[in-house]
């Protein structure tokens, strides 16, 4: 289905579907690898879809604030990703949506993948303001995503950072 067919009703049943998938689930890496694959394989733009998780000081060995891969769909992705480089840890850094329409023009952007040509990164922010993780869908396409597919994403990020999870945290 070319992107331009997607409309409100397939982005408000693919939340409905992950909120019924989810409903019951209390382990946070769980939901992050439904909502990985609930997006990944119900648009057809979307080349990779995952998530980075936010590491707790904990398993930081002097580093700064780190991303790491999490539940994702797709080619091998960049394992670690600083906060506040590439588009992924600036919207860790910045806890912002970051929408790329080419990856090219934006400084500072890591190429995980060569093929990638745009890009929306959405942090999950928990009621505090923490970042869990942030959500990275990437194109093949320049200037595939629309503002239907980031307000789509941003409701999903929303949702999984208002839940209370009972682990997949840390």
């Amino acid at each position: 289905v070319p992107m331009a067919s997607y409309g409100e009703a397939e982005y408000s049943a693919v939340e409905a579907r992950i909120a019924s998938l989810l409903e019951h689930e209390g382990d946070f890496v769980a939901a992050m690898a439904t909502v990985a694959c609930e997006l990944h394989h119900s648009f057809s733009h979307y080349h990779w879809t995952g998530f980075y998780r936010s590491l707790p000081s904990s398993a930081l060995q002097g580093e700064g604030p780190m991303l790491a891969v999490g539940p994702y769909q797709g080619t091998h992705g960049c394992l670690r990703i600083p906060f506040g480089k590439g588009v992924c840890g600036a919207a860790a850094q910045q806890r912002k949506t970051q929408f790329v329409p080419d990856v090219s023009r934006f400084p500072g952007h890591i190429a995980c993948s060569s093929t990638t040509q745009s890009e929306v990164v959405v942090p999950v922010l928990d009621r505090s303001g923490t970042v869990l993780a942030v959500l990275d869908v990437d194109s093949n396409l320049p200037s595939a995503f629309t503002k239907l597919d980031r307000d789509c994403l941003e409701r999903i990020c929303c949702m999984l950072g208002q839940r209370h999870w009972r682990s997949g945290l840390t």
